[in-house]
């Protein structure tokens, strides 16, 4: 399992477009992966989860990944959030 702490630095936050993107970039991969911000904790490819977030540009929030893959799970989510990337 992996945790790391990023920042949301798309200009808009996390609104519908954005967070529908973030989905397809988590839901590419076979671990499970959460973004967890304020207490709160949604399972990333759940576009209903990711939207009760309500996340603005500049917000703080953990990435929880696991399983075969979460190495890479968590770096394309930090490449999407901080670039607004998907590769």
């Amino acid at each position: 399992m992996i945790e790391k702490s990023m920042q949301v630095q798309l200009p808009s936050g996390l609104e519908a477009r954005p967070v529908a993107v973030l989905v397809q970039v988590a839901s590419k991969h076979e671990c499970k992966v959460y973004i967890e911000s304020e207490g709160k904790k949604v399972n990333a490819k759940s576009i209903m989860g990711m939207m009760s977030l309500g996340l603005d540009s500049g917000e703080t929030i953990t990435v929880i990944a696991d399983g075969q893959d979460e190495k890479q799970a968590v770096e394309d989510i930090e490449e999407y959030l901080l670039k607004g990337k998907v590769s």
